[in-house]
């Protein structure tokens, strides 16, 4: 099974935000390339919010080029095999932490967001981190920091607090 036909699977089974969801699999079914950052009309990518919940915290990421306080994720590439093995690819990748594993249930979000680069259609799934994770910033952050569930508002976007909210839902 190629990405792309991961993508729509794992959209047709997702449950909540089914406007969006059309949206995403309207994007899918009309661009071949959807999966791809060099599809111009935008394209799906995969993001996972690291999540402490012994702690009631989680870790987000300055990003270097947006200047946000933001989950862990991005552009999907070839060696994903699903959409769930790029959320945590990233999030291991952008977190420095082995051990991650995704929450089960699917994704627990969608996000529509316009970037410097396209528009993304995100699939944003949570990271549940292993007890003693040390973190490690990338070259794709300026920061890596631990918030308190009751900060994120303060430094945060409402996408991330909408994630935050969700991801504790499911917990």
């Amino acid at each position: 099974m190629s990405l792309h036909d991961d993508a729509v699977l794992v959209l047709k089974e997702y449950e909540d935000q089914q406007e969006l969801c059309r949206t995403y699999l309207e994007h899918l079914q009309t661009h071949p390339d959807g999966m791809w950052k060099a599809c111009e009309a935008g394209h799906i990518t995969a993001s996972a919010l690291v999540i402490d919940p012994a702690r009631g915290r989680v870790l987000l990421t300055l990003h270097r080029k947006l200047r946000m306080w933001l989950q862990m994720g991005g552009h999907c590439e070839p060696g994903d095999a699903t959409l769930a093995d790029a959320a945590l690819r990233e999030a291991t990748e952008e977190s420095g932490i082995a051990g991650l594993n995704l929450l089960p249930g699917g994704p627990v979000r969608l996000d529509r967001h316009l970037t410097p680069c396209a528009w993304h259609l995100d699939v944003q799934y949570a990271a549940l981190a292993p007890d003693g994770a040390l973190e490690a910033i990338s070259d794709e952050s300026l920061d890596l920091r631990w918030f308190p569930y009751q900060e994120v508002a303060g430094v945060a976007d409402g996408s991330v607090v909408r994630l935050v909210e969700a991801t504790r839902a499911r917990l």
